[in-house]
């Protein structure tokens, strides 16, 4: 009879370890599938890039904002006359992905012409959030995708945080390639 137990307990862990690691496709997956690969450019960028000490008159909430984030993965993939087909495809797998429940969405604009951009994230709540997930594409020129890794980060303080980086030294050497990205 114990014999029993124990294999019905092995049986039920093993189906929810199997159950469990096939949740499909994620962005941290689809990163590190595509990186390296033709057409794609990927950069991790760590909050330090910021220099937020050199920024006057920061508001407690900005602090906060910009402690709560460890670093940031960016992959970009540009659309070009040669690989229009392979960017539908990719396009679409990221869209796919990011159709997961687990990614919420917080916000969503843009137009057909300009280009569309959807704001999602994984967390508890708007208020505890450990990914935020940027999301942006334009027809003629490809699309980017942008995790912001960090903990407990709040949506409306890193909103405030926005404004302050226009303002912030940023090293200019480790995003070049992705502000020439989309010229």
């Amino acid at each position: 009879m114990i014999t029993s137990i124990k294999k019905s307990i092995m049986l039920m862990a093993l189906v929810t370890t199997i159950v469990s690691c096939n949740q499909g496709p994620t962005l941290q997956t689809y990163f590190v599938d595509n990186e390296l690969s033709p057409g794609f450019i990927s950069g991790d960028v760590p909050a330090s890039i910021i220099n937020i000490e050199e920024i006057e008159n920061l508001t407690d909430d900005q602090k906060e904002a910009y402690e709560s984030i460890d670093k940031l993965n960016i992959l970009a993939y540009q659309i070009n006359e040669t690989n229009k087909n392979d960017y539908e495809v990719e396009l679409k797998k990221v869209k796919e992905i990011l159709k997961n429940e687990k990614y919420e969405e917080l916000m969503r604009g843009g137009n057909t012409s300009d280009g569309k951009f959807v704001i999602k994230f994984i967390g508890e709540s708007e208020t505890s959030i450990d990914e935020l997930i940027l999301f942006g594409d334009a027809k003629d020129k490809g699309f980017v995708v942008a995790r912001v890794l960090g903990d407990d980060m709040n949506a409306g303080k890193l909103m405030k945080l926005s404004g302050v980086l226009e303002q912030a030294d940023l090293d200019n050497d480790q995003l070049e390639s992705f502000k020439n990205f989309f010229k």
